[in-house]
C-alpha cells in the first residue's frame, strides 16, 4: 500500500486500488487532481497491472467533485488538473485497461463525472448522486456530454437542468451504476469484479476500449472500416498477438486460455 497524501494506492497481483482520501468529504482541488493523474497514468502504463478500482475512504463520501473551500482561497476552476484532467481519469489518452468506480456514498458534481469515467460502477444502497454544479452558476461540463449518450435524454436533462439529488435505486434504473451492494461488502464485490477482469484478455479489452471510444463520433461503418483495416492500434496488435492464437488453442483444447498480454 502506498501513501501519497490524499491519494492511497494498493496493489494485489493485476488489480490496483486507487482510494481518494481527503477528509472530511474527499472532495478535489487542483493539487489532488494532479496527483491522482499521475497514478492513473502510471496504471496505464504498467504491462503488469491489468484493472483498478477507484472508491472513497469512509462510509459517507465517495466524492463530492471540486473542493469550493479551495477554489476560494485561490484554486482556479481552469488551473491545472493535471495529465488526466479533473480527477486524472476523464481525459486520460488511451487508458485501455477497465476501470470500477466502488461508489461508496455521496457522489455527487465533479465526484459523479469522475464516476462515469470508469468501466462499471457499483455503489453502496445509500449512495445518493447529483448534479448540482447549476446552482452555483456553473456547468457540469462533462456530465453535460456524457449523460445524455448514456441515459434517456429527457432525464439527463432533468438532471443536468435541476440539480436535483436522485438515490441508488434511482441511479440503477436508469443504467448509471450496474450494482447495489451493502456498504460492508461493497469493495469484496468490487474486487470479485476485478478478479474476473484481470483472469480476462488484456488486449481484447484495450480493443473494446478503443473501439467504444473511436465509435462516439463516428458512424457505425466508418469504425467498422478502420477495425477491418486494422487501423487502430488496439486491433491491429490483437490480431497479431500471441493471444488471438492462445485464444483458439485453447477453445480447440477444450481448456481455459493463458493470456500473456502479447
Amino acid at each position: 500500500m502506498t501513501d501519497t497524501g490524499p491519494v492511497i494506492t494498493r496493489r494485489d497481483g493485476a488489480i490496483f486500488e486507487v482510494t481518494l482520501d481527503r477528509p472530511k468529504a474527499n472532495a478535489i482541488d487542483l493539487a489532488t487532481s494532479r496527483i491522482m493523474g499521475e497514478v492513473f497514468r502510471d496504471f496505464r502504463d504498467d504491462p503488469d497491472l491489468r484493472v483498478a478500482i477507484i472508491t472513497g475512504a469512509g462510509e459517507k463520501f465517495f466524492c463530492p467533485g471540486w473542493d469550493l473551500k479551495a477554489a476560494a482561497e485561490g484554486d482556479a476552476v481552469d488551473g491545472d488538473y493535471g495529465v488526466g484532467g479533473f480527477g486524472g481519469l476523464q481525459e486520460l489518452r488511451d487508458m485501455n485497461k477497465p476501470v470500477i468506480a466502488a461508489i461508496n456514498g455521496i457522489c455527487c458534481g465533479g465526484g459523479l463525472e469522475l464516476a462515469l469515467s470508469a468501466d462499471i460502477l457499483l455503489a453502496a444502497d445509500h449512495a445518493q448522486f447529483a448534479l448540482p454544479e447549476i446552482r452555483s452558476g456553473t456547468v457540469a461540463d462533462a456530465a453535460s456530454i456524457k449523460l445524455p449518450k448514456r441515459i434517456p435524454y429527457h432525464i439527463a436533462m432533468e438532471l443536468l437542468l435541476t440539480g436535483r439529488w436522485f438515490d441508488v435505486d434511482e441511479a440503477h434504473r436508469w443504467g448509471i451504476v450496474n450494482q447495489i451492494h451493502a456498504p460492508e461488502q461493497l469493495l469484496d464485490k468490487a474486487r470479485d469484479m476485478a478478479r474476473l477482469l484481470a483472469s480476462g484478455p488484456p488486449l481484447v479489452y484495450a480493443a473494446i476500449k478503443e473501439i467504444v471510444r473511436d465509435a462516439e463520433d463516428s458512424s457505425f461503418q466508418d469504425t467498422m472500416n478502420r477495425i477491418t483495416r486494422r487501423q487502430l492500434p488496439t486491433v491491429d496488435r490483437l490480431y497479431s498477438s500471441e493471444d488471438q492464437l492462445e485464444g483458439a488453442r485453447a477453445f480447440a483444447e477444450k481448456r481455459d486460455p493463458l493470456w500473456k498480454g502479447r
